[in-house]
C-alpha cells in the first residue's frame, strides 16, 4: 500500500536513553537483530543499551549504532504488521543510515557498522582541537551564519533544526564569540552542547576521508523510496549520489529545516518517527505544526500507531 502523503524519519545522535528498545528485544521473533548486531560489531551493544551506565551509552561510537538499532527493529516490527510504502524517507545526520536501510538502499548490519565506524571517526578526527558545539534558540539562522562567516576562527551553522533552532559547531574561541553574539542580538537560549567533536563541521575533515574509504566495503544499492538528503535536502535514489551525500554530510550542515519544507511542499503531511525519543517529529511541529506526527519508540507506540492506520 503505497502512501503518498507519509514520509517514514529517523532520529539522529541525543535521542538514546539507557533501556531502549528492550521490549522488542522481548519478542523472540524480533531477538535476532540484537544478537546479529552484537557479533557484527564485535562488543555488546545491547547489555549498554538496556543496563548502561549512561555515560558508556553516550559515547558516541555506542550512541550511533544504538539508536540505528533501535530504529531498524522498529520500523521492522511496524512493516510486519501494516502495509505501508512511504513517499520517501529521511533521517537526522545518523538518522539518515536508518533512513537508507528502509529505502531499501543498505543492508541494516552495513548501515550498522558503519555509523559506528562514523562515531569513531568523527572522535578521532577531533583529537587534539579545542571545540565546542552549541545550540541557538530564538534567532534567525541568517544572523547566526553571518555571525560565524564574521569570526576570525572556524565555526559554522551545523544543524538547521527548526526555524529559531540551529546548531553551531567549530573552534572553541570561535564558538564561544559566536554564543556571546548571539546572546547580544537577542537569542532566547544560547546552549553549549556536551559531545565528543565538532561535528558536521571542517574540524573533522578526516572522518570524511576515513568513511569515504570504509564504505568502500559495503554495498550499496539504489534506494527503492526516494531518500532525502541532510546534505542537500533534495530527494535521491542512486546509490553514487547516495554515496557521495553520506560522505559530505559527516562535515556538512543537517539541512533538516529545509528537507522537511521540501516533503510538505510536495504533498507530505503525514510523519512516522521510528527510534528512541520523539526529538525528529519535534522538530517537525516546529517547522510545520499542521502535519500529522506519529512515534514508534516502543511497543506501545507501535500498536497505537498500527491501530491508527488500520482504522483510517
Amino acid at each position: 500500500m503505497i502512501k503518498k502523503n507519509i514520509a517514514f524519519v529517523f532520529p539522529g545522535q541525543g535521542a538514546q536513553y539507557v533501556g531502549m528498545a528492550r521490549e522488542f528485544y522481548a519478542l523472540p521473533e524480533y531477538k535476532h537483530f540484537f544478537e546479529e548486531a552484537n557479533e557484527r560489531l564485535g562488543y555488546d551493544l545491547t547489555h549498554i543499551m538496556f543496563e548502561g551506565p549512561e555515560d558508556e551509552l553516550k559515547k558516541t561510537h555506542n550512541t550511533q549504532p544504538a539508536i540505528l538499532l533501535h530504529s531498524v527493529v522498529a520500523y521492522n516490527y511496524f512493516k510486519d504488521h501494516i502495509d505501508i510504502i512511504p513517499a520517501y524517507t529521511a533521517g537526522h545526520s545518523l538518522g539518515e543510515f536508518s533512513a537508507l536501510v528502509a529505502a531499501g538502499s543498505l543492508d541494516w548490519l552495513d548501515a550498522l557498522y558503519l555509523v559506528h565506524k562514523r562515531g569513531e571517526f568523527m572522535i578521532e578526527a577531533s583529537r587534539g582541537i579545542p571545540f565546542k558545539m552549541a545550540a541557538i534558540l530564538g534567532l534567525d539562522a541568517e544572523i547566526i551564519i553571518n555571525f560565524c562567516q564574521q569570526s576570525s576562527g572556524v565555526v559554522v551553522a551545523a544543524n538547521f533544526n527548526t526555524p529559531v533552532q540551529t546548531v553551531i559547531s567549530g573552534e572553541s574561541i570561535a564558538v564561544a564569540e559566536v554564543m556571546d553574539k548571539c546572546t547580544e542580538a537577542g537569542a532566547r537560549r544560547v546552549v553549549e552542547l556536551i559531545v565528543g567533536g565538532a561535528f558536521h563541521s571542517p574540524l573533522i575533515q578526516k572522518s570524511f576521508e576515513w568513511l569515504s574509504e570504509e564504505m568502500k566495503t559495503c554495498d550499496f544499492s539504489d534506494a527503492v523510496i526516494p531518500i532525502i538528503s541532510n546534505y542537500a535536502a533534495q530527494p535521491e535514489r542512486h546509490k553514487d549520489e547516495i554515496i557521495d551525500n553520506l560522505t559530505q554530510q559527516i562535515i556538512s550542515p543537517v539541512q533538516w529545516v529545509r528537507s522537511v519544507e521540501y516533503m510538505c511542499k510536495n504533498d507530505i503531511d503525514t510523519f512516522i518517527e521510528f527510534g528512541p525519543g520523539r526529538v525528529v517529529t519535534g522538530m517537525i511541529k516546529a517547522i510545520n505544526s499542521d502535519t500529522k506526527r506519529y512515534t514508534i519508540n516502543t511497543l506501545e507506540d507501535a500498536e497505537k500507531v498500527i491501530t491508527a492506520f488500520k482504522n483510517l
